[in-house]
């Protein structure tokens, strides 16, 4: 082993960051897990950083030669920071990174779409994963998941329209091929799940799983726009709702093989996936 030889996984304890890592270490890879709180992660050197605070940024890179990176959560301007941290990165030998962005932005897109566009230029080796819409949405503290328990419901304004729901399991089993294969992919790679689903069918599916009828609530453009605005800004909670309105107008309505040709197994289903996440214990 060199000096250089660590994986930096920013946001080590989230839903994707926690199973990169996991599946980083499985393979006895070195792991930098960074997160604003610095918290532990069993076999991995834990250190604390904070996109908008560059004084932690330097001692998170030092010995990294590849990183796992999360924007900034809410954030509708990702490349305000993360521009100026990857150019810092690439002066310090980071040279491979994988870029966690959205099936719903392309490449020079809004958000995180600007990093995107110019990621190949700032690093040696890249890759951007652009996932479906993730089906750990409807586990935990997520907006979906507090609805279904406190009023049996999803609220959307997708419509009928379908998507390809992706396990993160999934999205962080490519992001280890990503980050480790020999070969780097220098291309942004669509993951999706092997089929598509419509809400509809997603709450019927949680329905038969828990034995709890959960329906799909229709809510327009601006009902949804201005529900999300209730809990973050305006701008973000406009992009959101945008999004539902591009699923009801088809643009999620596809499935790749991603998955299948980068990791050698198929993709979990939405239901696999319910009956290990969402169905009641005991």
């Amino acid at each position: 082993m060199s000096d250089r030889d660590a994986t930096l996984v920013i946001g080590a304890t989230g839903t994707t960051g926690r199973r990169v890592t996991a599946g980083l270490l499985a393979e006895g890879h070195r792991v930098k897990a960074a997160g604003r709180g610095a918290t532990p992660v069993e076999g991995a050197q834990a250190v604390r950083f904070d996109w908008n605070d560059p004084s932690t940024w330097d001692a998170a890179l030092d010995g990294a030669d590849r990183a796992y990176l999360v924007p900034p959560i809410g954030s509708s301007d990702p490349a305000a920071v993360m521009l100026p941290f990857l150019r810092r990165a690439g002066a310090t030998g980071l040279r491979r990174t994988v870029l966690l962005s959205s099936s719903a932005i392309p490449e020079g897109g809004p958000a995180v779409g600007q990093v995107h566009r110019e990621l190949p230029a700032l690093v040696e080796q890249w890759a951007v994963l652009r996932p479906s819409w993730f089906m750990q949405n409807f586990t935990g503290d997520t907006p979906h998941a507090r609805s279904i328990r406190e009023s049996g419901a999803i609220s959307t304004a997708a419509g009928d329209g379908r998507v390809g729901f992706v396990d993160a399991e999934d999205i962080a089993a490519v992001a280890v091929r990503a980050l480790t294969d020999a070969r780097s992919p220098d291309t942004d790679l669509v993951l999706t799940g092997p089929q598509t689903l419509s809400y509809d069918e997603v709450a019927a599916i949680i329905s038969q799983v828990t034995g709890r009828t959960v329906v799909h609530r229709h809510l327009t453009f601006e009902e949804l726009r201005d529900r999300w605005a209730a809990e973050i800004p305006l701008e973000f909670a406009t992009m959101l709702a945008s999004m539902d309105r591009a699923i009801a107008a088809g643009a999620e309505d596809r499935t790749t093989d991603t998955v299948q040709r980068l990791t050698g197994r198929p993709p979990g289903t939405f239901r696999t996936f319910a009956e290990r996440e969402v169905a009641p214990r005991g």
